[in-house]
């Protein structure tokens, strides 16, 4: 029996008031709030955060596969899953692959996933699905969207949930689109892209879905779909004879909004953190045409526990300041970031460090045992040479030793905090501070590590792993 084996999700500590955005262009709100990616945040570092959540307690050694969706990838030319597996950790012996450019490239790589363990060419894979959209200023879309990541492990033993029965329908239509030159997405006229493309999918696929299945609406204990905001969440409810009180899943569209390719499948993982052995689940992704799936959760549904999950990551949050905060981040209009000088980065020494820089190893001593981070390979308390092992250290908690706040570094969002952290009393770690109230940095405070985007000297994206106070 090939299914989901475990879940993680990530939703960003940042949230925006849509009244605050309403309100920086006196337009109307629809209340509730959406999740906003920090400015060193992008669907890669998101995507790692989710896999770090769903990979906890796992044995990573058996991973053999890593797929990435996403509609926002930092690159258009160069595979992002690996940068994802470097991040996790895992052996390099893995096969990787990036699913992109469809709003239902999540599911896609979900499927893709449980076919290649069902065909024997992976023994678990893990599947990760991230975006972080930008719709235009004083659009719908801009109010609707969200920024967030999930990410399953697909095997055949401890599966917590299987996929029955699945349909699909491809549809040749442009509702909403971004190309290569587009920032932002763009969209046709609303009422076109409701009636004729998501009404009308939804329309096709779910009765299509259920008359291959012989099963009726009724038969699902929980109905889990994907929709561009509340409204049209609650709409396509009665259209498809869904009963929205008792049976639908929360679109969580007040709470975090529409967070894209990932957005169906977030959902999926709040079904699943509540779930009891037995349940049926009806899973409807949208874009560029739409796909239904029957899922049935297993006994040991209610035996895995996630380390955030979507509850953990929606209770946590902050909320920025002003609509102007969020225009800084995204950097959608001209900022001042400091007078200093530009960044470089050296592409021979991220390929001589990468085991430290993405992996985030120490390196351990094979003669006295002491740990060094950055790796090095002299030992500074016995001179030994060439005799260490790396050893994984941005899975460990750890504390803040001392610290600096630099309010002339430059930044999208000053002050700049460089920590000291001394990780699980064995290893001391040096670095910048992210999500952190400035006002509330104080010494001994407990600190995590998260992967996250550096800087883009070197007209590419450099990533580093910083401290984050514990969520």
């Amino acid at each position: 029996m090939v299914g989901i084996t475990s879940y993680g999700a990530y939703v960003p500590m940042y949230r925006l008031r849509r009244d605050d955005i309403a309100k920086a262009w006196g337009g109307g709100s629809s209340g509730g709030e959406r999740s906003v990616a920090n400015f060193d945040e992008d669907s890669i570092t998101m995507a790692v955060a989710a896999a770090l959540d769903c990979i906890r307690g796992q044995d990573r050694s058996t991973i053999d596969a890593v797929y990435f969706a996403t509609t926002t990838g930092a690159y258009q030319e160069k595979q992002m899953a690996v940068t994802i597996a470097a991040a996790c950790d895992l052996r390099s012996d893995i096969f990787t692959a990036d699913v992109t450019d469809s709003l239902r490239a999540g599911t896609l790589a979900l499927k893709a996933a449980m076919d290649a363990v069902k065909a024997g060419s992976a023994h678990r894979a893990l599947v990760v699905a991230s975006d972080c959209r930008i719709g235009e200023a004083k659009s719908e879309m801009e109010l609707a969207f969200g920024d967030g990541a999930v990410a399953f492990i697909v095997g055949d033993t401890d599966v917590l949930a299987t996929f029955e029965t699945s349909y699909y329908h491809s549809d040749e239509i442009y509702d909403v689109w971004r190309t290569k030159k587009d920032n932002v997405v763009k969209a046709w006229e609303d009422r076109y892209v409701v009636t004729e493309g998501y009404t009308r999918n939804m329309g096709l696929v779910v009765p299509a879905l259920l008359k291959k299945a012989k099963l009726t609406v009724k038969d699902f204990n929980k109905v889990i779909y994907y929709a561009q905001d509340g409204r049209r969440h609650t709409e396509i409810a009665k259209t498809l004879g869904f009963d929205y009180k008792n049976q639908v899943q929360e679109s969580l569209s007040d709470k975090m909004g529409n967070t894209g390719t990932a957005y169906a499948l977030m959902m999926l993982v709040a079904a699943l953190e509540t779930a009891q052995p037995g349940q049926r689940f009806l899973l409807v992704s949208y874009g560029d045409g739409a796909e239904a799936h029957v899922i049935k959760t297993t006994e040991n549904v209610t035996k895995f526990k996630p380390k955030r999950g979507m509850k953990g990551h929606l209770a946590s949050k902050r909320y920025l300041s002003s609509y102007e905060r969020y225009i800084r981040f995204r950097e959608l209009m001209p900022v001042d970031k400091g007078r200093r000088p530009a960044l470089v980065c050296s592409i021979p020494a991220l390929l001589r460090d990468r085991k430290w820089i993405f992996n985030g190893c120490a390196t351990k001593c094979n003669n006295c045992g002491r740990l060094f981070f950055p790796a090095q390979r002299v030992c500074n308390y016995c001179q030994t040479k060439d005799k260490f092992e790396y050893v994984r250290i941005m899975d460990w908690t750890g504390v803040l030793f001392t610290f600096s706040k630099d309010n002339l570094a430059t930044s999208l969002d000053p002050p700049t905090v460089w920590t000291l952290v001394d990780l699980n009393k064995q290893v001391r770690v040096y670095t910048r501070m992210t999500d952190f109230d400035p006002d509330k940095v104080e010494l001994e405070m407990t600190l995590e590590m998260s992967f996250r985007k550096l800087s883009d000297a070197g007209e590419h994206p450099n990533y580093f792993w910083m401290s984050v106070p514990v969520r």
